[in-house]
C-alpha cells in the first residue's frame, strides 16, 4: 500500500492514512500559528507583518494544495510530487524564518520585570512554540515529499 502512494496510485484514503503527517495535521497547527502570532506583540511592525505573512500564506497554500488533492486534479503524475516537494519546503524555510524572528524578538521581552510585558511575552512564548512545531511538521512533510519524488 505504502509503495503505491509513493508512486502516486492507491485511493485518497490509503493515500492520507499513509503518511503520519498530513495535509490535515500542517492546517491545525498553521491556524494555530496564524492566531497565535496574530495576537502576539513583536515590537517592530515589519517583523510582526512579515511572520503574519508567512503564517497566512503558508496556511492558503496547504489549503490549496489539500483541496486540489482531494478533486483529484494531480492525476498520479510525478509534476505533482514535484509541486508538493517546493511548497513544502518553502513553507519549511519560511515557518523557520519566522519562528527564529519571533523567538529573537521574544527573548527581549523575556528580559523586562514589567508585569504588563511578561503578559506579552507568555503569548509570544506560545507562538514561538507552534511556530517550531509548524516548522518541524513541515520539514517531516518535506521529507516524505522527497521520498515520494525520488521514487516517481
Amino acid at each position: 500500500m505504502i509503495s503505491a502512494v509513493y508512486k502516486g496510485g492507491g485511493c485518497l484514503e490509503s493515500q492520507l492514512h499513509a503518511f503520519p503527517l498530513s495535509h490535515f495535521h500542517l492546517q491545525i497547527f498553521g491556524g494555530l500559528v496564524w492566531i497565535l502570532v496574530a495576537s502576539s506583540k513583536v515590537p517592530l511592525p515589519i517583523l510582526q507583518g512579515w511572520v503574519m505573512f508567512v503564517s497566512v500564506f503558508c496556511f492558503v497554500m496547504s489549503t490549496t494544495l489539500l483541496c486540489l488533492y482531494i478533486c483529484g486534479v494531480h492525476g498520479g503524475s510525478s509534476s505533482w510530487v514535484t509541486l508538493d516537494v517546493i511548497c513544502q519546503e518553502t513553507a519549511a524555510l519560511f515557518y523557520l524564518s519566522a519562528a527564529v524572528l519571533e523567538a529573537y524578538f521574544t527573548y527581549g521581552a523575556g528580559l523586562s520585570t514589567n508585569p504588563l510585558v511578561t503578559t506579552i511575552y507568555r503569548e509570544n512564548i506560545a507562538a514561538v512554540v507552534f511556530a517550531f512545531v509548524a516548522t518541524l511538521m513541515y520539514v517531516i512533510h518535506k521529507v516524505f515529499s522527497l521520498l515520494r519524488w525520488k521514487s516517481s
